[in-house]
């Protein structure tokens, strides 16, 4: 409420007499209004801050001066304040050089590479050198190297609103050592920026060709994108250097083709480097013993050994360039550079110095280039598109099925495999990739569940149909049609078949002709075995990538749809990462087909002495190579699937499935069973684990849940009350994410 005040004539006169007096007898004004303060900036302290952008907005060379100009934002746009000069705040400057190569008296392009300008010569840390290591070489090398803002006092401009200007120690006009480095305005020049902070990390460039200043249009070398490495890592794992290195574009200019890891005696040059990391387990080199391995190796800050020998490069094919090499809409300006013949590094990176007793020259593109110096050789483009050429042409192979029926407690069907043209293959062509694996069609029911429950008769080998197994299989040569009657099989067909949803799955791979020297074209081809191992297949093979017939059983035709099982894993999410083949019958992600929640093998089958569970979340949750750091493994949604509609992550929703069993195995290697909910989390989360605490058992089984059961009706039977508390959202979150 407002007061009011009543003031009396003569107070009215006095208070006007007041203030006129004031404004004669005030501080010598003019009478005029002041001039507008400046507005405050609008910004977040650094210390502060949520989250962090560094974006350069410009650069320039004087007299070999690179002075550069840069921001700070939040990821909402907003300013941060207050960097200094004494944060961990590092800049780099490299040139994009282009490179030639004297190869015996002739030289030969190398394209354009970066080279930085701010270079080290290290020697060997003694203290670092490890004892009986093989595959390394101590020698002095020259590191790339960024400069230390905090090295110079008057280098870092603070502008008072979130932008700042930094001008470089180094000069770059005229570059003589430790590497020599011509300074050219005509070049891409980059500039980088590492920043930080305890709780995070911000990385920038900035492309620009001095001689004109534009950042458009110039020369570049952005080969891969890192959203393409993230198909397969997550940003976790790429963070490097004690984590301030994060950005593809910081890692390419400062591991140039002049450096290396002086402790192992490796080139750590950015090409070379990556495709030894990934080449992993199956680097090889040839020697007067035949072929051993060659892994890559570099030594680290203190000593510690990175042997990538030990690395399982989940792409397979690893010839398949464009994995990683990806081309099209928004793809990086240069992705297609693996196919321009114009550097061996990428090749002896993969293949090393000695791919096998026939070369003996390290100049790969000699050889093999698209012009074909040496008729047979072939190009990258070439000898990769060959081995990739199977795996393409098969993912247009698919199989038909037809009189699909059931007389008495037999199953009966028709199959033919047809090729990309719709064309049926014959039975020569049908591949055994091993003993274990063998061409077949399965079949299965309660596909909306958990598939048939692995007893022994509904075990995935009796619901499995090899081709080529004449007990099972005729073969009408006419037609190229296989017909499968399960009469001699194990099959055990369920009673009430009627109305269950079933599918017909076809784990079918089929031979090609060989790739490799000399070869035009790679193109089907009859399968061969080798005569004293007649399980060892000699051709190359590829599996049909086609989806299972599912349909719901009527015992008249294969027209209803199968009822839609819950969505579970995001099937485009694996193969992202693991490409054409995962680990056997590479015919999509249908592992939970074979691999149900209640499968195990028994120890008389490892004779380890020990059950061994099989089921696909085990396998998948404890999977060696999904421990590596590349897989944030805790972070559910690098493989589980999210609700097309919600975005929730309903592929870990608890309760949905009441009826389903695990088995598992006990301290004493004997196998038990868990109920669905607690099995689920029992697949990482092991009773037989050393860190599992009493505490965990009594809450899981207090709230119904059952492990450790030595009968499977105990953990069918149970009554859990998990989803409760536990819903998608509380089980990111209680795993951090």
């Amino acid at each position: 409420m407002m007061n009011k005040f009543n003031l009396s004539a003569a107070s009215k006169a006095l208070l006007t007499a007041g203030a006129l007096s004031l404004a004669v007898t005030g501080c010598g004004s003019d009478g005029k209004d002041g001039n507008d303060g400046n507005d405050g900036v609008v910004g977040v302290s650094i210390d502060n801050a949520k989250s962090l952008n560094a974006i350069f907005t410009n650069a320039t060379v004087d007299s070999g001066t690179v002075t550069v100009d840069f921001k700070l934002e939040n990821d909402n746009g907003v300013a941060v304040l207050g960097l200094t000069k004494d944060h961990d705040l590092r800049f780099g400057i490299a040139q994009l050089t282009h490179v030639t190569e004297l190869m015996g008296e002739k030289e030969v392009d190398r394209g354009f590479q970066w080279q930085a300008y701010i270079n080290t010569e290290k020697a060997p840390n003694e203290d670092w050198i490890p004892e009986d290591e093989s595959h390394i070489n101590p020698s002095k090398q020259f590191q790339a190297e960024v400069e230390k803002a905090s090295n110079c006092e008057t280098c870092f401009v603070d502008n008072g609103d979130g932008s700042y200007t930094y001008t470089f120690q180094q000069n770059i006009a005229d570059v003589t050592a430790p590497v020599a480095v011509a300074y050219n305005a005509e070049f891409t020049q980059r500039a980088t920026l590492e920043l930080e902070l305890p709780k995070f990390a911000a990385n920038a460039h900035f492309d620009w060709q001095p001689s004109t200043g534009m950042t458009d249009g110039i020369q570049t070398r952005n080969v891969v994108a890192i959203e393409t490495c993230y198909t397969c890592h997550q940003p976790e794992s790429l963070a490097f250097h004690g984590g301030r290195r994060i950005d593809i574009e910081n890692c390419a200019s400062c591991h140039t083709a002049t450096s290396g890891d002086p402790e192992s005696g490796n080139s750590v040059d950015f090409t070379y480097m990556i495709h030894a990391i990934h080449k992993g387990s199956e680097r090889m080199t040839s020697t007067a013993e035949g072929m051993v391995p060659a892994p890559y190796k570099v030594i680290g800050y203190g000593g510690g050994v990175h042997d990538y020998g030990d690395v399982e490069y989940p792409q397979n094919p690893a010839a398949d360039c464009t994995a990683c090499h990806v081309e099209g809409e928004n793809a990086p300006a240069n992705a297609d550079l693996f196919k321009a013949d114009l550097s061996n590094t990428a090749c002896i990176g993969c293949h090393t110095e000695k791919p096998s007793s026939n070369h003996s020259s390290t100049n790969c593109m000699a050889c093999h280039n698209a012009t074909d110096t040496y008729p047979g050789t072939g190009n990258a483009e070439k000898r990769h598109g060959d081995v990739m050429k199977r795996y393409l042409d098969s993912q247009n192979y698919s199989a038909k099925f037809t009189n699909v029926k059931v007389t008495g407690n037999a199953l009966t069907f028709d199959v033919q495999i047809l090729d990309g043209n719709g064309e049926p293959v014959a039975k020569e062509f049908i591949a055994n990739p091993s003993k274990y694996t063998k061409s077949s069609i399965y079949f299965s029911w309660d596909i909306d569940k958990d598939y048939p429950a692995y007893t022994d008769t509904s075990k995935y080998s009796a619901r499995g149909f090899a081709l080529t197994n004449t007990e099972v299989s005729t073969y009408n040569e006419t037609t190229k049609t296989f017909s499968i009657d399960s009469t001699n099989s194990k099959l055990g067909l369920p009673s009430d078949l009627e109305g269950k949803s079933v599918e017909l799955f076809a784990g079918v791979a089929t031979c090609f002709k060989s790739s490799g020297y000399g070869v035009a074209e790679v193109v089907p081809a009859a399968c061969e075995y080798d005569a004293d191992k007649p399980d060892v297949l000699l051709n190359p093979s590829a599996y049909i990538q086609d989806q299972p017939l599912r349909f719901t059983w009527n015992g008249t035709d294969t027209n209803e749809a199968a009822k839609v099982r819950r969505s579970i894993i995001d099937e485009a999410k694996c193969t992202s990462c693991h490409n054409q083949e995962i680990v056997h019958y590479g015919n999509g992600v249908n592992c939970q087909a074979c691999h149900t929640s209640d499968k195990g093998l028994s120890e008389t089958y490892w004779g380890s002495g020990k059950f061994v569970p099989t089921n696909f979340a085990y396998k998948a949750h404890k999977a060696e190579g999904h421990y590596t750091g590349t897989v944030v493994k805790s972070d559910c949604a690098t493989c589980h699937a999210a609700d097309d509609k919600t975005g929730k992550l309903e592929g870990i929703a608890l309760g949905r499935a009441p009826g389903r069993v695990w088995q598992d195995v006990n301290a004493a290697g004997e196998a038990v069973w868990a109920s669905s909910d607690a099995g689920a989390c029992l697949t990482c989360h092991r009773p037989t684990d050393p860190w599992f605490k009493e505490s965990t058992r009594a809450h899981i089984e207090t709230n119904g849940g059952v492990l450790d059961a030595l009968d499977k009706d105990t953990a069918i039977n149970a009554t859990e009350s998990c989803a409760t508390c536990h819903s998608p959202e509380q089980i990111v979150t209680a795993h951090g994410h």
